[in-house]
């Protein structure tokens, strides 16, 4: 049983979350995105000045480019993938958004 035959919508909402997750990768990367990073944008000045914004962009970005890259592995392979991917990526995916949460709390204070 491959990926495909285990999908129930259209394979377009894939490549659709692949491109946003490249995207948002990228403008964190540049340094730009930290009004996207939930609980720093809403924080205080004060707790603000605390965390080195661009190293924070910098931890962001490259944890979304590993999703963005596992999305289009799943996206473009989905004929030939064995369903079991689809754990094998959401236990990635699990893992890289603790490992940005811990990163983004430790090495990213100044």
């Amino acid at each position: 049983m491959t990926l495909l035959d285990m999908m129930n919508g259209p394979i377009w909402i894939l490549w659709a979350a692949a491109v946003l997750c490249a995207a948002l990768a990228v403008t964190f990367l540049s340094g730009r995105g930290s009004w996207l990073i939930a609980g720093y944008n809403t924080s205080s000045k004060k707790e603000k000045e605390k965390y080195d914004e661009k190293k924070l962009c910098r931890v962001m970005g490259w944890g979304m480019a590993v999703i963005a890259i596992l999305t289009l592995i799943m996206a473009a392979g989905c004929q030939v993938l064995p369903a079991a991917f689809a754990d094998l990526y959401g236990a990635v995916v699990l893992i890289d958004c603790l490992v940005m949460i811990v990163l983004g709390n430790t090495i990213c204070k100044k």
